[in-house]
């Protein structure tokens, strides 16, 4: 049986897990929000320039050209704003996932006390269905650690195919505008 004590340490910790998530999710938010203001001013500053640039065009041989010089740098730069966008979206993610592992850990070892105690203040005879109880708590224990497993595995697979995809499209751009 938990305490008073425990109880109330237990919400605390329960409590300040919840800040501290709370607070990496407002710093993803801010540094999403930083970055979209960057990508903002530095699009807004190129359109003037490209303008311009279309403005001066005389033929259009010039035009298509300058096109094709628009082309390459514009898919890199998606590429880029799409590769830092995803790092802070996994880096506030890991997090959360972080805190769930830790949470998760520490339940199931107060579980594992709570059925030792019972284990050991259980009347006689009672040991087969204890025995049960702690086979039960470890299969739940593994089938745990291998959900844990398969979504890091899925994870990474995610993350190299967005690097492919993103590499793709550059690649594809940078020949597109050699072509030209």
């Amino acid at each position: 049986m938990m305490t008073v004590e425990q109880v109330l340490a237990s919400q605390k910790a329960n409590v300040e897990t919840l800040l501290g998530l709370t607070a990496k999710a407002f710093e993803g938010l801010e540094k999403i929000v930083e970055l979209n203001m960057t990508a903002s001013k530095a699009a807004l500053a190129e359109s003037g320039d490209n303008v311009k640039a279309l403005l001066s065009v005389k033929d259009a041989q010039e035009l298509l050209a300058l096109q094709s010089s628009l082309l390459q740098p514009l898919a890199e730069k998606t590429a880029a704003y799409s590769r830092h966008l995803y790092e802070i979206a996994t880096g506030t993610t890991s997090e959360f996932s972080k805190a769930f592992e830790g949470q998760a850990a520490e339940a199931q070892e107060k579980f594992a006390g709570l059925i030792d105690s019972a284990a050991k203040n259980a009347p006689a005879g009672s040991e087969s269905a204890v025995a049960v109880m702690k086979s039960a708590v470890a299969a739940a224990g593994n089938a745990l650690e291998s959900m844990q497993k398969a979504v890091k595995q899925a994870t990474d697979v995610a993350e190299a195919n967005f690097a492919a995809v993103t590499n793709t499209a550059t690649n594809a751009a940078k020949a597109t505008s050699k072509k030209r």
